[in-house]
């Protein structure tokens, strides 16, 4: 079954989020607005949307009110990508060139905080109290997240609990808000609110983990990128993690990485391919494996009914995913 298929009785309520998406970032400025419009019809999962309209489905189902939560947390990740391109100096994301590549830096920024300040405003409308906290957590925690990939770039001794606190403040949260404030939002029991959120904070972490897998061994024609591309900007994921330990490999890139201010990417492919092939693909999956166990344990005390079994799906699809 394709990933769509298993929520397909949300379908509905997904489209219209995407036309609340679209209608929420149009800007008075011309180059905000297109600016914004390419970001979102580069496409995405809506992975985000889906979370929120499951966890809603456990409680007291509004769709009005749940989407303008979906459509929120969407654009904060929107957001977080387009911040993301600038601090990595990425050209091309989803094979597609990025809003930094096509204006600027700056105009990269300013899309990224008005696209914020949207979805701040569209949860405005939600008058519950402990959703805005979440959130607000969830938030605070995305930038620390996003100030300690910077502090650890081209950081080779670095270790896993470094990495794992790394992408649970930059995913691994906001997949798990998503859940937890799309239950908060329906009026769910606490014990139900509690049980999305590890759901959400568990599959987050594979989803991290796995994207992290794929960037080594996937093509750059199925990335939409250029493979490896974790590495060349110096950012060390789990795989490279695990493959630091055999010294070869090591000393190799710290000679490369010395060179920041002209980095060879052409020196650096070579130990892209020896991770790729390398043991540390399968330990990082196992860890991923591991997280996704969590998670479908944590689906245990919920009511079997429609989006239980999404649920389960999704993270069926999240563990065994090619791209």
């Amino acid at each position: 079954m394709k990933l769509a298929k298993s929520y397909a009785f949300i379908k509905k309520d997904l489209n219209q989020i995407e036309a609340t998406l679209e209608k929420t970032i149009n800007a008075d400025q011309p180059v905000m607005k297109e600016a914004a419009l390419q970001l979102l019809k580069a496409g995405g999962k809506r992975l985000r949307p889906v979370f929120v309209l499951l966890a809603a489905q456990f409680g007291d189902y509004q769709v009005e009110q749940i989407k303008k939560v979906a459509s929120s947390l969407e654009l904060i990740h929107m957001a977080s990508l387009v911040h993301d391109d600038v601090i990595d100096n990425s050209d091309i994301r989803r094979g597609k060139p990025t809003v930094k590549a096509s204006w600027d830096n700056q105009v990269a920024m300013l899309t990224g905080d008005y696209i914020f300040a949207r979805a701040l405003e569209q949860l405005s409308e939600i008058k519950n109290e402990r959703a805005h906290q979440v959130l607000s957590e969830t938030m605070i925690q995305l930038t620390v997240g996003e100030i300690e990939q910077i502090k650890d770039k081209y950081n080779l001794r670095q270790n896993l609990r470094t990495y794992l606190r790394r992408i649970r403040r930059k995913t691994a949260l906001l997949i798990s808000s998503s859940c937890q404030i799309g239950a908060i939002a329906a009026n769910a029991s606490r014990e139900t609110e509690q049980a999305l959120y590890r759901y959400g904070y568990n599959m987050g972490m594979s989803y991290q983990i796995i994207d992290d897998i794929l960037d080594f061994t996937a093509s750059e024609k199925q990335l939409g990128k250029p493979a490896g591309s974790d590495l060349m900007q110096g950012n060390i994921t789990l795989p490279a993690l695990y493959a630091l330990e055999d010294d070869t490999i090591k000393q190799d890139l710290t000679k490369v990485f010395l060179e920041l201010d002209q980095l060879d990417e052409k020196a650096l492919k070579p130990i892209i391919q020896r991770i790729a092939h390398s043991s540390a693909i399968d330990r990082a999956r196992k860890v991923s494996d591991q997280y996704l166990q969590k998670a479908y344990d944590s689906l245990k005390v919920l009511p079997d009914q429609k989006a239980k079994h999404a649920l389960e799906h999704i993270a069926n699809y999240i563990g065994k995913r090619k791209i």
